[in-house]
């Protein structure tokens, strides 16, 4: 269950990371309470998963998951660069991900 956790606190970083450009540094309210309450809800379910997973190890898959489809959704939503150098990068911190739960002494 624990992973079920780490990948929801993951998700729920993409929503609040993407929910912050709409927030206009918080001078919205709805978009700022949803990002609040997804910022919560991510904090919430990772420490749940930390009971489980090694610190390392949950941290760094939290922040690829945020990171990667931060960075997607960037640029499919957002109208970011979508050029080769970024899609390698983001396949790389794909396969780091991979690897650290693969390489994960916790089954």
């Amino acid at each position: 269950m624990a992973w079920v956790y780490l990948v929801i606190a993951g998700l729920l970083e993409i929503v609040w990371a993407i929910g912050l450009k709409y927030t206009e540094g918080f001078t919205k309210l709805w978009p700022s309470v949803w990002t609040l309450a997804a910022m919560a809800g991510s904090f919430i379910l990772l420490s749940q998963a930390l009971k489980t997973i090694p610190v390392g190890t949950g941290y760094a898959i939290w922040v690829g998951i945020g990171a990667v489809g931060t960075a997607i959704l960037g640029m499919v939503v957002l109208g970011e660069p979508a050029n080769l150098a970024r899609i390698l990068c983001i396949l790389l911190i794909i396969a780091g991900i991979v690897g650290l739960k693969l390489f994960s002494p916790v089954a």
